[in-house]
């Protein structure tokens, strides 16, 4: 299978990479003139490019008309986290990109564990991971890892911009396929989804009740308790097998 890379510098029949990806594509896997890769403008379209030329920091190709990205799924999946311990969230990105979100969001709340730190620093390595994760699954986007949230009430006043908010609570709810049955996209296209799942602590009561009124619908994950780096990859994957997304 040829190698995958994002780049923006598409037009014309002709595109250019630069940066990390073409000192990769270069110097480590040694590159040659006529050689084929997949080249993504990271809104979905793919494109067959042959390599015409090598400059000091970039690739040039040549490339083919482009077509959808087959890798996409037909939902918008936001994972909200809360922030775990260790190296927890990473595992979540990584996963979370091969089973197709979009867009992961770490919070922290009452009973998060970790706290913030170098939030700044550690948010460049996480998307670093998202888009290695992206290139290796194939994906058509860059899935983006955004700043923490610094409590619930802030994660509540994003849930206007979705279609439907799965808040997954550890004391149970309706069952996942029901709110999923009834959604539908706002905008004609694609439903916006979030899934949102605590940290190591779980969710405080007062919290379910602030989800709850900010219009999540609240859905339990069966009689076990999950662990908090299973839970959103769990909802994430029954999510996209009840949309028709792991068919």
């Amino acid at each position: 299978m040829p190698h995958r890379y994002f780049t923006t510098e598409i037009s014309d029949g002709t595109a250019t990479l630069r940066g990390a990806d073409a000192h990769h594509l270069a110097r480590v896997m040694r590159a040659r003139l006529g050689d084929t890769v997949i080249l993504c403008d990271g809104n979905a379209v793919e494109y067959t490019a042959t390599i015409t030329g090598f400059g000091d920091e970039c690739v040039e190709f040549r490339v083919e008309p482009g077509y959808p990205s087959a890798a996409e799924p037909s939902v918008e999946v936001t994972l909200l986290a809360g922030y775990p311990k260790q190296d927890k969230l990473e595992q979540i990105i990584k996963h979370g990109v091969e089973l197709g979100a979009a867009h992961i969001v770490p919070f922290f709340s009452r009973y998060c564990v970790a706290a913030p730190k170098k939030e700044e620093q550690k948010n460049e390595r996480y998307n670093r991971i998202a888009a290695e994760a992206a290139k290796q699954c194939g994906r058509g986007v860059l899935p983006d890892v955004a700043l923490p949230l610094p409590n619930f009430g802030a994660v509540c006043r994003t849930f206007a911009q979705y279609d439907l908010v799965l808040f997954c609570y550890e004391c149970g709810g309706a069952p996942l396929r029901d709110p999923l049955a009834a959604a539908k996209p706002a905008d004609g296209e694609k439903l916006k989804i979030a899934i949102v799942t605590g940290a190591e602590g779980g969710f405080a009561a007062e919290e379910a009740e602030m989800a709850a009124k900010a219009g999540a619908r609240t859905v339990g994950l069966g009689p076990r308790i999950l662990r908090c780096e299973t839970a959103p990859l769990a909802v994430l994957a029954s999510v996209m097998t009840l949309t028709g997304n792991l068919e």
